[in-house]
């Protein structure tokens, strides 16, 4: 299974797997049906923390979306002093997405400017 699929599989049958704010990972639900998926959630630890991770990010910039309707995109970067830097990036009404770049080539004012630049091409076109 997926990470994603073990994390729907697991919320069908009550038990919810979430990050706590400092991204420990947490499950919680009838403890016999948390005890049941404990060792799949140990055996796939790594993939389920990265999935809940990225779902968070993406959370994070469809809120920013949400509380400036003004904007057309908005980036997110919870640490850009990591090698790669994990970038999610909302465009409205058009897509979400994450990039990895490398530490060494990430310039945050690039990437803004290179955003603002291919998005606008789609507003125009639309």
């Amino acid at each position: 299974m997926t990470p994603v699929e073990i994390i729907e599989q697991a919320t069908v049958e009550g038990v919810t797997l979430t990050l706590t704010p400092a991204g420990i990972l947490t499950a919680t639900g009838d403890q016999l049906v948390v005890d049941k998926w404990l060792p799949t959630i140990r055996d796939n630890k790594p993939c389920i923390l990265r999935e809940l991770q990225r779902e968070r990010r993406r959370a994070k910039v469809l809120a920013m979306l949400e509380a400036t309707p003004s904007t057309r995109y908005a980036v997110f970067v919870a640490d850009a002093s990591t090698d790669p830097v994990v970038v999610a990036v909302g465009i409205r009404e058009i897509a979400t997405f994450e990039m990895e770049i490398p530490h060494k080539y990430y310039d945050g004012m690039t990437l803004l400017e290179l955003i603002e630049k291919h998005s606008g091409e789609h507003y125009a076109n639309t």
